[in-house]
């Protein structure tokens, strides 16, 4: 098992010994995700880009701590769903590597349907 996995197993066991269960509905679990999701967007909210990318040690503490619920969330709900989610992040690239060939798309952040 990798760590991805025991992660896995043991949100599975946090939330059983806290008889968590039934409020772990995929909706809900998709809807904490968002709202995690939307706090990892607050200690950069008033940065700016180059700021950004070198924030000091306390919002990097706060970061962390939002990444690390998105991620909570995101594996127990890839768990309710049964998907593996690092199955399902390589399929994406290489489905995103079709629509967005290099050769193609280097350089410009436009969307593929934007593409000639």
């Amino acid at each position: 098992m990798g760590e991805l996995d025991d992660l896995k197993m043991r949100l599975r066991e946090f939330a059983r010994e806290r008889d968590w269960e039934g409020f772990h509905s995929p909706k809900n679990l998709a809807m904490a995700l968002i709202v995690e999701a939307g706090e990892l967007l607050e200690p950069l909210q008033w940065l700016s880009e180059e700021e950004s990318s070198r924030v000091d040690a306390a919002t990097h503490k706060a970061l962390s701590e939002e990444v690390a619920d998105v991620l909570l969330y995101l594996v127990r709900l890839a768990d309710r769903l049964d998907i593996d989610p690092i199955a399902a992040a390589y399929a994406k690239i290489e489905t995103n590597a079709r629509k967005y060939p290099a050769e193609r798309v280097r350089g410009s952040a436009r969307k593929y349907t934007d593409y000639p």
